[in-house]
């Protein structure tokens, strides 16, 4: 995971626009201050301008589906007591009023002597948008990428854990292999060969299954 002193917006942002405009934004909580940091795409999926608000757990619970909130809550109850790593799917309320449905994903945290200070991750914006240019776009993908079995197979795996369509199993391999610098098919092939020693059943293995996909490029092909 980067160093926790750096900051989020930048880097994450910039791959994330050359990742085909999947919106993707960072994040970062350090547990002892309660200290949180929104990228710019995280404080505009909720609807702020960049740097005009304070991200707070209150103002992060307050904009979560009614339905959901309590499943946040519980969520981020036990990221404090269970080191930090923990993935969900829910939905949002924007400032506008707009509903998001967003797959967020988190690791843990360390400072230079390995401590968990915190957890830190990615909100995925699903929410269905009309942008036909960009599906065109997701049409002409070059057909050697859909066509290789080890970026099915991690498309599959990504749609059962997530319970996300193939699209946007397509679309999250692609951002994390642009965010990676890592070739899809070698970051594919690496996600196959490290979950299949995973039985991918309980909550704790999914979480395991979250850290294995954010931290799948800096492993290698024995």
């Amino acid at each position: 995971m980067p160093d926790p002193s750096s900051a989020p917006d930048a880097e994450t942002d910039a791959l994330a626009q050359a990742a085909g405009d999947l919106s993707v934004g960072s994040f970062r909580f350090w547990f002892l201050s309660q200290r949180w940091e929104w990228s710019d795409r995280v404080a505009r999926m909720h609807g702020y301008e960049p740097g005009t608000v304070t991200p707070t757990t209150e103002l992060l619970l307050s904009h979560k589906h009614p339905e959901d909130r309590q499943h946040v809550q519980e969520l981020l109850d036990k990221a404090l007591h269970s080191g930090g790593s923990f993935s969900s799917r829910h939905r949002f309320i924007d400032t506008a009023g707009q509903e998001h449905a967003v797959l967020v994903l988190a690791d843990r945290m360390v400072d230079d002597r390995g401590a968990v200070v915190g957890t830190e991750g990615y909100y995925v914006d699903l929410t269905p948008t009309v942008d036909q240019a960009r599906r065109d776009a997701l049409e002409t993908l070059p057909g050697m990428f859909r066509s290789r079995a080890a970026i099915e197979q991690a498309k599959g795996m990504l749609m059962l854990v997530y319970r996300i369509g193939a699209d946007q199993a397509f679309e999250l391999l692609q951002w994390r292999s642009q965010h990676t610098n890592t070739k899809l098919r070698t970051l594919a092939t690496q996600v196959v060969a490290a979950a299949s020693a995973e039985d991918l059943g309980s909550d704790a293995l999914r979480r395991r299954f979250d850290h294995l996909l954010l931290t799948a490029h800096t492993r290698t092909n024995g």
